[in-house]
């Protein structure tokens, strides 16, 4: 038998693969090398298409500007925020719904809301409770004696009220991960410790989170280099500003701002380069610590 592809079914493989290579090579590839090469456009005119100069300028332009470190800074303090307080009540949440309770699916609905929500709509309803003066937040702090906060206007407050936003928002989809990955777990293991006497937090932390290890890793990296893309978040909330005296600008706003309000084409390219190393060297880094504990 033959099981070599014929000249006929190999042209018909390609055939259908085309219409997927196209979509890549236009709408993926294509751009990336485009503003790569943009990202060393040191003297350009975009309007007449005319490139005068190549170089590194760029970059050590990005390297040097105090607004960028800024960003970065950010950046950093909402990923460390915003991750581990994610996967924490996602898998709580989780957890709590795999524990067969009443109206399950009705739960589960209700937590992946936010995030097929609109942002501008979501982000309405945040800046009201976040409101300084008639904001549901405030009220409810009132309630116990604290004063209202400036959520959205004070520095300080910025990044704290950006990071609660940002984890409501996607909580719904941490929380589907984590119960499809409890729900394919062996209850058999669990009823056997259960039957030795374990209690319920050494039947968590010995039996539970190894075999959920993989699930993790992967909702640890996603929701890394998710929150280190932060930009509609930021947008929305601030009212298409970085938050007062830019305590709530990220990398991507900072992008952002230098493509389309400054004009510095050639200074975004390579700012986004720059975050891609960082976003390159951070899943490295959670990979190689996943792959030591995880074992698939």
């Amino acid at each position: 038998m033959n099981d070599k592809p014929s000249w006929n079914s190999t042209w018909r493989a390609w055939m259908y693969l085309l219409p997927a290579v196209v979509g890549i090579t236009v709408f993926f590839l294509y751009p990336i090398l485009l503003s790569f090469d943009m990202s060393l456009h040191t003297k350009y005119n975009y309007y007449k298409s005319i490139v005068y100069e190549r170089g590194l300028d760029n970059y050590i332009f990005v390297l040097n500007d105090p607004e960028f470190w800024l960003a970065l800074k950010n950046t950093l303090i909402y990923v460390v925020g915003v991750v581990p307080l994610s996967i924490l009540l996602s898998l709580s949440i989780a957890m709590m719904l795999n524990s067969r309770i009443r109206f399950q699916a009705w739960f589960q609905t209700l937590y992946f809301l936010p995030l097929i929500t609109s942002v501008v709509a979501v982000s309405l309803v945040w800046r009201w409770i976040l409101h300084s003066e008639y904001g549901l937040l405030n009220s409810m702090l009132g309630w116990v004696g604290v004063a209202p906060i400036e959520w959205l206007t004070k520095p300080e407050w910025a990044m704290p009220s950006l990071i609660l936003f940002s984890v409501w928002k996607g909580l719904g989809y941490n929380v589907i991960l984590f119960l499809a990955g409890l729900q394919q777990l062996n209850p058999q293991l669990q009823l056997a410790a259960r039957m030795d006497g374990a209690p319920k937090w050494r039947r968590f932390r010995y039996i539970t989170l190894p075999l959920l290890a993989p699930t993790l890793g992967y909702i640890s990296v996603v929701s890394m280099i998710h929150s280190f893309k932060a930009f509609e978040e930021v947008f929305v909330l601030f009212g298409k500003s970085p938050g007062p005296m830019s305590q709530a600008m990220t990398v991507v706003y900072y992008i952002f701002r230098k493509f389309y309000n400054e004009s510095e084409f050639g200074i975004a390219s390579a700012a986004s380069y720059v975050l891609f190393l960082i976003i390159f060297v951070f899943t490295l880094i959670q990979l190689s610590i996943g792959r030591k504990k995880v074992h698939i």
